[in-house]
This record gives C-alpha cells, structure tokens and sequence, in this order.
C-alpha cells in the first residue's frame, strides 16, 4: 500500500475487514472501477462527498462536473483533505489522489479539466460515499 504516513491509523488486515472485497482492492490496493459502472458517475445531487474508508470531506457538489470519461469528476478538491503522489504505474507519469486523512486510492487528476481551475480529479465511485 501507501508508505507514506497519514493521521488515520488501521492495519491492513482491519481494512480487509471492515471494507467489502472490491472496495479493498480500490482504496487500498489502488485498483479501478470500469468506466461508466460507478454510482456516482452521473450523480449531481447537491451535498459532499466522502472518502468511502474513513469518511471525512474530500469534494463538493459543486466542484463535480460532467466529463465523460466515465468517472465521478471534479475540478477541485476541498482544501487538505486529498494528497498528491507520483504514479508511474502502467508505463506512464499521472498524479495520483489518496485521502489525506488515510492515505486511500481515490484516482488520480489530469490537467485537461473544461472549467476554470483546468483540472479533472478522476475519481472512483467505490471510493467515495455521498451525504446530502
């Protein structure tokens, strides 16, 4: 997982327990939801959205946006509570976002963003809940 070291404290082995198996593989092991399968693809409800381990704030409804890639987007995150790491898995160079507070895979952000802050956090459904 993630050597870095974040506020929220739980062993791997409590994850694998309290989180359902794909869910696991998403956060945890830095997995990916297929294209256009995730609940939060083409939700626009008004509310926050919450990293799906630990729960705290990472975006808000009125940071998500349409892109068609498939994946939940946003043009910005709520300040502090997404970090950004290197990725250079799969032969390519891509900024990846964990929660700050647990250091889960939330996706990654691309720099091809449509609204004015020029970013798209591509995001995992199964790794964020929604609160209204």
């Amino acid at each position: 997982m993630i050597k870095k070291d974040f506020p929220f404290k739980k062993s791997e082995s409590d994850w694998k327990r309290d989180l359902d198996e794909t869910r696991f593989h998403i956060l945890r092991e830095k997995g990916t939801e297929r294209p256009f399968s995730g609940e939060y693809n083409l939700h626009f409800d008004k509310g926050t959205y919450t990293c799906g381990a630990c729960h705290i704030p990472l975006f808000n409804s009125d940071q998500k946006f349409e892109s068609g890639c498939g994946w939940p987007s946003f043009d910005d995150a709520i300040e502090e509570a997404v970090t950004y790491l290197l990725d250079k898995s799969h032969g390519m160079m891509r900024t990846e976002i964990v929660c700050s507070n647990c250091g889960s895979h939330l996706g990654h952000v691309f720099n091809d963003g449509p609204t004015k802050t020029g970013q798209r956090y591509c995001v995992n459904s199964l790794s964020i809940d929604f609160k209204k």
